[in-house]
């Protein structure tokens, strides 16, 4: 990353351009693109949603970043392109009439990528939830092991977890409970898993997904729904995804 601090630079956009009034002694070799010269640069969203590509053709979605989020270029693609930086990997994310780029200073840097990595639990954790959801309404079916077509409490979180984070859970209830962290209710995030039972027996899971709340496969009548957290006294709360 570099170490030089630049002073404010005047900064416009214009024809898919970012051109960057700079001080007279920045060397040719100093220039990381079309507009932008050697210094350290962040981009923050102004649109209410931008897709951030795997590649800069951005014919691949990597994410969608909200209104209000900030990340560090890593390059000027030209064209009104940036080459950002997304955690351990980057992305490409058309700038003109989506984003405002500005120079900024390591410090900041540092504090973004803090921030960055925070936001991306919280956003990963939520398409979790936001995938389990798509469910219910679904069918209960003891034994079953795709919510499309029937599901029992441990099929449904196994499938969620699996499709949704690449995350291979054991079949039961009992085993997936032995899976992950123990946390406590103050702890427990959107994505973590609740078991219930009778004393130290287990018999179902939920997922926890905020606000209280948890989508579970529940009973025949009842099929995949919401509830209390709570509607039952919990055993168990385990955090499976190891973050």
């Amino acid at each position: 990353m570099i170490n030089n601090a630049w002073k404010t630079l005047g900064l416009m956009a214009f024809c898919g351009a970012m051109v960057i009034a700079v001080p007279s002694d920045v060397r040719a070799d100093e220039i990381t693109g079309p507009g932008l010269s050697y210094g350290n640069y962040m981009v923050t969203v102004e649109a209410d949603n931008v897709t951030i590509s795997k590649d800069e053709a951005g014919q691949e979605a990597l994410m969608t970043a909200s209104k209000g989020s900030s990340f560090e270029v890593v390059q000027d693609m030209g064209d009104g392109c940036m080459k950002v930086k997304i955690n351990d990997t980057y992305g490409f994310m058309p700038v003109e009439g989506n984003a405002t780029v500005s120079s900024t200073d390591e410090e900041t840097l540092a504090a973004l990528d803090v921030k960055v990595q925070a936001e991306a639990v919280v956003n990963f954790r939520q398409s979790i939830v936001n995938y389990a959801l798509q469910f219910v309404g679904g069918r209960y079916a003891y034994g079953g092991s795709d919510p499309r077509t029937g599901v029992d409490c441990s099929g449904f979180t196994r499938y969620v977890m699996q499709h949704a984070a690449g995350l291979t859970l054991n079949r039961s209830s009992g085993g997936q409970a032995s899976q992950g962290k123990a946390v406590s209710a103050d702890q427990m995030r959107p994505g973590d898993l609740i078991f219930y039972g009778s004393g130290s027996s287990i018999n179902h899971v939920a997922m926890f997904i905020g606000n209280g709340q948890v989508v579970h496969s529940s009973t025949y009548s009842t099929g995949i729904k919401t509830s209390p957290w709570n509607y039952r006294a919990p055993v168990k709360i385990v955090n499976v995804l190891g973050d």
